[in-house]
């Protein structure tokens, strides 16, 4: 005889729209706690597909479905399962229909799949050379068309994403190709007033800087967005003299010469030192830096730092200016 979860997963595949209705309800709210999901859980065989095939259905299914997901999801487990079952395709295929009515959540549920290898290589699509990055491509631009003005800003998370593909190689180099263009578009949302683009944006530039031996040149190839998103956050408080701004680009220059408003989140701040770091380690990058009067901002930042944790990160980036012998010694970190 069937278990109440047999029968209950079993109605979500009902010929019956309200009995669906009904049950997607349920399974969304057991999601929502621990022992739900536990429960849950031991029927994925079943339940995986059939809230696969309900997010492809009108906005009064879908909706639980997709929110019954993105919980399920934060299982690691259940989320392997769903990228063996193909619904990194789903979701990108009913994200971009035009009556989508759950674009935040479908964005949220690929956020969790890329944090696994195979779910970021299945938003790559590393399998397929004929649509190779077309996702991703796709992704960048709904998440540069939209605006956080908005009150709903269902792309914001794709930040998120990017961070996720751009620890993989593949994702750092295809975000790199200047014939794509990709990265020049991100690093113009780190102007955003919202804090989770920031960080998407604040950590995709940072690990793509792990490439920075290998394509310094296309790094540097926007330099005019790169350096004010990278120096800003780490640049402290004060109105910067006319001396010191003279010796900076004029987008550098014009924004530390008013009162601006400071960079709050720690780990944004830690970010942009990292990727300072890894790009002074290459000769090309360090005489770019200085270029743009860089030390000078790095110093004067440090001066108003108080977290313990991002002090450390000036410290490791001053290390390296005053020792520029050791700029050739690869470094052991990785992509976070």
């Amino acid at each position: 005889m069937a278990t109440e979860m047999e029968e209950l997963v079993s109605f979500l595949s009902s010929p019956s729209p309200q009995i669906t209705k009904a049950a997607v309800d349920i399974v969304r709210g057991l999601t929502g706690s621990v022992e739900g999901l536990q429960s849950l859980a031991n029927y994925s065989n079943s339940l995986l597909p059939a809230l696969s095939r309900l997010i492809t259905l009108p906005k009064e299914v879908s909706e639980a479905a997709a929110e019954a997901l993105v919980n399920l999801s934060q299982d690691s487990s259940l989320a392997e399962a769903m990228v063996r079952l193909g619904l990194v395709k789903t979701t990108m295929d009913v994200l971009y229909k035009p009556e989508c009515g759950i674009t935040q959540l479908l964005v949220m549920l690929l956020v969790n799949l890329t944090q696994l290898d195979a779910g970021a290589a299945a938003v790559l699509q590393t399998e397929d050379d004929k649509v190779r990055g077309l996702y991703v491509m796709k992704l960048v631009r709904s998440f540069c068309r939209t605006t956080h003005e908005s009150d709903d800003d269902a792309f914001e998370h794709v930040g998120s994403i990017l961070v996720n593909v751009s620890k993989q190689q593949e994702g750092r180099r295809l975000l790199l190709d200047p014939k794509r263009g990709l990265f020049k578009q991100i690093i113009r949302q780190f102007d955003s007033n919202s804090s989770l683009r920031k960080k998407g944006v604040s950590g995709t530039i940072r690990n793509c800087c792990f490439e920075a031996e290998s394509q310094l040149q296309n790094l540097l190839l926007v330099s005019e967005f790169l350096w004010p998103a990278l120096l800003l956050p780490v640049a402290g408080n004060k109105i910067y003299s006319e001396q010191d701004r003279s010796k900076m680009p004029l987008e550098l220059g014009t924004a530390l010469s008013i009162d601006r408003e400071p960079v709050n989140d720690p780990e944004i701040r830690i970010q942009a030192l990292e990727a300072i770091y890894l790009i002074i380690l290459q000769d090309a990058g360090r005489r770019a830096f200085w270029s743009v009067n860089g030390p000078r901002i790095v110093q004067i930042g440090y001066e108003d730092e108080e977290d313990p944790k991002v002090m450390g990160a000036y410290e490791q980036l001053g290390s390296l200016l005053v020792h520029s012998s050791s700029a050739e010694e690869p470094s052991s970190e990785t992509p976070q």
